[in-house]
């Protein structure tokens, strides 16, 4: 059965109307449409319609299915076949030593994503007359439903590691294009550059990513963060990412190592080759170089060499036109059928079988999300965004709780006239077989 649609999906978001999730830290720095300040819900306006100025596609989110969670906490991986208990025995020959399969365990636990907004009273009121924009609290709820799924969207395709360009015992310095890729209540790890060695192996936890500066738990006098360093994911606050799942411990950033998780594996055991490390991860030490078939071919290789077989390529905007141009060289133009693959609940741009307009190559569909992690150079320039290549076939949203729409009108709780709504879903995405995904880094725009 295909995957819903976004509609569908939100189809839900009237649950628990009159459910109380709001923790204390709700009532603290709370911002709301209000009349008497410049909100903007009641002023000269040409009309009530708000315009949107922001992308919010989420072409990642719609093409991954979507599952109910079921009745686990994790699962267990048959990494290999045991030594030796599988051979010839000559007529009269001893029988193979009786060996076992080796079982590693998999923890993955449901992740929490929510958006609040609010309004006066009074705002509600007033920016229904002339000159309002209209129905406030709708015109708030269906921008949240957007941003709620944008934010997943944007966490499923969160960075996993880059380098600093300076920062503190509690800050950290990036690019603003990269600093958020790191998301409050997010554990990250940090390789020190000039002792050469990894720091905050139990993780500093994220309290604010505002522009180019995340801020986190202090460390040691010599954790301080400093031009060079590598910050790494230790453990998500939110949903893991594709590029916390692609990854090993030999994945490099600017040229340096990192020792990115997921699923709680342990620091230090994601060798490349191994069953809890990626297909294929490919870096060229924070150095950008163009996109190559021989790049993309590869991936596509090591993952039917691991006895998977690729079924969507995630790529950004940027190296979606490069490969366009790489294929035209090899055009032939023997019709111009123009055809759509559908991938999930999402489909790719219409294209020709000539490839003038790509939508597949190898038969692999292909989909451009705007959102995709950019690598960054050793100078800590940002280049341009990586290039995934996916079996789906292991890859899912458990669905724990689905997306809920709360509201709340308790005035004395809040201490305020105020009118608060709250999104929330529960849920993660689950790689049953990290072993056949594969991943194209240091890439030029």
């Amino acid at each position: 059965m295909a995957n819903p649609s976004l509609s569908e999906y939100l189809a839900q978001s009237q649950r628990g109307l009159y459910q109380s999730v709001f923790g204390p830290e709700y009532l603290q720095k709370q911002t709301y449409f209000t009349v008497d300040t410049a909100s903007g819900v009641f002023n000269t306006t040409y009309g009530r319609k708000v315009w949107q100025a922001l992308n919010n596609q989420t072409r990642f989110f719609n093409a991954i299915p979507r599952v109910v969670w079921g009745n686990t906490a994790g699962w267990r991986v048959r990494t290999d076949r045991g030594s030796n208990r599988s051979r010839p025995v000559t007529e009269t020959g001893a029988l193979p030593t009786v060996d076992v399969s080796n079982i590693e365990t998999i923890s993955s636990l449901p992740r929490i994503v929510s958006t609040t907004f609010g309004a006066s009273v009074k705002s509600v009121f007033t920016a229904q007359l002339e000159g309002g924009v209209g129905d406030v609290l709708a015109l708030e709820n269906e921008n949240a439903q957007l941003d709620h799924i944008k934010e997943m969207n944007e966490e499923l395709l969160a960075g996993s590691a880059y380098i600093a360009s300076g920062g503190s015992a509690t800050t950290v310095t990036l690019p603003a294009s990269i600093a958020k890729h790191f998301k409050v209540g997010d554990k990250i790890a940090q390789y020190d550059a000039d002792a050469a060695g990894h720091k905050r192996q139990t993780g500093s936890t994220v309290s604010g990513v505002s522009g180019t500066t995340v801020t986190v738990e202090a460390g040691a006098g010599s954790d301080d963060f400093a031009n060079g360093d590598i910050a790494y994911i230790f453990s998500r606050a939110g949903l893991t990412s594709i590029d916390d799942v692609v990854s090993v411990d030999g994945s490099t950033v600017g040229g340096v190592t990192t020792r990115s998780r997921a699923y709680d594996l342990t620091i230090g055991s994601r060798t490349a080759g191994q069953w809890n490390a990626a297909a294929s991860a490919s870096y060229n030490s924070g150095t950008g170089r163009a996109l190559s078939l021989n790049l993309l071919d590869t991936a596509i290789q090591k993952i039917r060499e691991n006895g998977g077989e690729p079924k969507l390529i995630l790529l950004g905007h940027d190296q979606y036109f490069n490969l366009e141009r790489l294929l035209n060289s090899n055009q032939r133009y023997l019709g111009q059928e123009e055809y759509q693959v559908g991938v999930g609940s999402e489909r790719t741009f219409p294209g020709t079988r000539t490839g003038l307009v790509l939508a597949t190559y190898q038969g692999i569909p292909i989909i451009p999300d705007a959102d995709v992690a950019k690598s960054v150079a050793s100078d800590d320039t940002v280049l341009g965004s990586n290039v995934y290549v996916l079996d789906t076939d292991y890859l899912e949203i458990a669905v724990a709780q689905p997306t809920q729409y709360v509201e709340n009108r308790d005035y004395f709780a809040a201490n305020a006239l105020v009118v608060r709504g709250l999104l929330y879903t529960m849920a993660e995405m689950r790689c049953n077989n990290i072993f056949v995904q594969s991943k194209i880094a240091d890439l030029n725009a």
